[in-house]
């Protein structure tokens, strides 16, 4: 039996001995998930149909990489025991779309409490600079066992109708949940938002939306700093998000670099950007690309003592 060509013996055991820690600390292999009565597919299944029903079999088997015939089976019993139901499509009689039930919005909803409180429990006794670091080593494993073909289905647009109020509600709701920031810091991006559009100069402002598979999973924005406050030439980075789903994948740094290329072109000098001490992995996205903290300043803000920085970046001169 011979290794897959690139890969060590001892890479190949470390990743089989984690996988094997992974799976016992998580309790995934017990009969049943956190108690709940389904199995870890079942759940998964009750999660995918949560975010993003109506699907297809044909669309879940592509994505959760399932057998069709193992697929078949287990929407099965999730339709029988009233989670799950199918329907016809208008359109085409051979196409059928599964969505949750009532029923199975609430089996979810207890399964999510459980498994946030079984998260919770197995990482409460950590500091909070610690939990960051476990989430962002487990990004970066994401990023790095995620194939460059799935990487490069994410491609960057224009904002459209309907994008600023995804900002504005990611935001909110990411930060809420990985730094239990208030509904001010949400307040907050929604006046950067509306000054963003309110204000729009197409040629000293923009703004991307990056998407997968048609799902939004991040964003950046290039808007005119206040010369009376930053003087002529300056260009403030604004509302960078990446979403869970798409970090270890280089994005942050496309988003950062497209800004700055936009800010060039459109005759920028330098750039700044405001953020918190916090925010670990933007910190890092930053220095690799050349940006330089320029101050700190310690701060009370939505809900929290944190620590605000400013970020600098001056630009190439475009000769």
């Amino acid at each position: 039996m011979s290794l897959e060509a690139g890969a060590s013996p001892e890479c190949v055991a470390g990743v089989r001995g984690f996988s094997r820690f992974y799976t016992q600390r998580m309790g995934l292999l017990d009969r049943e998930l956190l108690a709940s009565g389904f199995t870890l597919t079942e759940s998964r299944l009750l999660w995918e149909l949560a975010r993003h029903a109506p699907l297809t079999a044909s669309r879940l088997c592509r994505d959760l990489g399932l057998d069709a015939g193992y697929l078949s089976r287990v929407l099965r019993r999730l339709r029988a025991a009233g989670l799950v139901r199918e329907q016809s499509s208008r359109k085409d009689a051979r196409a059928h779309w599964l969505s949750l039930t009532a029923k199975g919005r609430r089996a979810l909803a207890q399964l999510e409490l459980a498994s946030h409180r079984q998260v919770a429990r197995i990482i409460g006794h950590l500091s909070q600079p610690s939990q960051r670091q476990l989430v962002d080593a487990m990004d970066a494993v994401r990023g790095l066992m995620t194939p460059s073909t799935q990487a490069a289905q994410i491609t960057l647009h224009q904002p459209g109708p309907g994008d600023m109020g995804w900002v504005v509600q990611r935001h909110g709701a990411l930060y809420a949940q990985e730094f239990g920031w208030d509904g001010r810091f949400e307040a907050l991006v929604a006046r950067i938002a509306a000054d963003f559009i309110e204000g729009f100069d197409s040629g000293r402002d923009c703004g991307w939306i990056a998407r997968r598979d048609g799902v939004n999973v991040g964003c950046a924005f290039v808007m005119r700093a206040p010369p009376a406050e930053y003087g002529d030439g300056v260009a403030r980075l604004r509302m960078l998000l990446v979403d869970p789903a798409a970090r270890g994948q280089g994005l942050g740094d496309r988003l950062v670099r497209e800004c700055e290329r936009f800010a060039l072109t459109a005759g920028y000098r330098s750039m700044t950007l405001w953020t918190n001490s916090v925010l670990h992995a933007a910190r890092r996205i930053y220095e690799r690309n050349g940006w330089q903290l320029a101050k700190e300043q310690p701060h009370r803000s939505f809900g929290h003592d944190l620590v605000g920085q400013t970020w600098t970046r001056t630009l190439p001169s475009p000769d």
